[in-house]
């Protein structure tokens, strides 16, 4: 890594899974001597809901993020449901997430993963909390459904596209409906032409930085497995694609992350 001095946050990763379990102290440290302030623990279904909420308890770099992936959308029952409403008034709690459509996978019914989706986000509205959306092959169904929420909340909503992976045309829907864009590894990746049109074309203000950890490496290290102190890859990349110095990029999305999710800097 370089020898420069970065500001960043990393708006999502996954710390609560077993793959940290052998060394989720020293990855947070490592975090912090890359220059990661804070990062969002985010929830994919109830049990790492709960796990997101307990470390954020027990690390002051972390906060938490609770919801039910699509892949796990069956298990949105009304007792999750309410439970979720009870993690998110926890005060690290930051935001509704990740929620969303994933019909690349199929893992659960489309209807059921819709019913999800605006149930959750229904309840980032009821809570006044940012959503962090999936969208992954279901483009039209996600903006439809955001539409939707957006009338609902008056025309606009708060929240992040995760891991945008979509042209240019989705982007700019995606941030007139007030959503930020989340841009992560496979930026660096060498074919990566459309999310780089999509990171030159987006107003950096609307840009997030985030890991996926432990998926999706940035180039440098791939091959291993992600962690948070990657995050300065992806926003050395972002730099080079918009002609910025790196600490522009760190300094300006991290202002973006500490507006979006309410969190001060340390």
């Amino acid at each position: 890594m370089r020898g420069w001095r970065l500001t960043l946050v990393d708006t999502h990763v996954h710390l609560d899974m077993e793959a940290y379990d052998a060394d989720r102290r020293e990855v947070l440290q490592r975090a912090a001597e890359a220059g990661v302030s804070w990062l969002i623990d985010v929830g994919a279904d109830m049990p790492s809901s709960r796990k997101a909420v307990a470390l954020s308890e027990r690390e002051p770099a972390v906060y938490a993020a609770v919801g039910v992936h699509p892949h796990e959308a069956g298990a949105l029952t009304a007792g999750a449901l309410a439970e979720l409403r009870s993690l998110a008034a926890g005060a690290r709690v930051v935001g509704i997430g990740e929620i969303g459509l994933d019909y690349f996978r199929n893992l659960a019914p489309r209807d059921e993963q819709r019913r999800a989706f605006e149930a959750q986000l229904a309840l980032a509205l009821e809570l006044r909390l940012p959503v962090i959306v999936h969208s992954r092959e279901a483009r039209d169904d996600t903006l439809e459904v955001l539409r939707a929420t957006a009338r609902r909340n008056g025309g606009a909503l708060r929240g992040v596209m995760h891991c945008f992976s979509g042209d240019v045309e989705f982007a700019r829907e995606a941030v007139g409906l007030g959503l930020h864009i989340g841009i992560d590894g496979p930026v660096t990746y060498p074919r990566a032409t459309m999310l780089g049109e999509v990171v030159r074309q987006v107003p950096l203000e609307r840009l997030l930085l985030e890991t996926d950890s432990p998926y999706l490496t940035p180039q440098p290290r791939r091959g291993q497995r992600n962690e948070p102190a990657f995050v300065r890859f992806v926003a050395e990349r972002v730099a080079e694609l918009r002609g910025l110095a790196a600490a522009e990029v760190g300094r300006a999305t991290s202002a973006n992350a500490c507006a979006l999710f309410g969190v001060k800097m340390s």
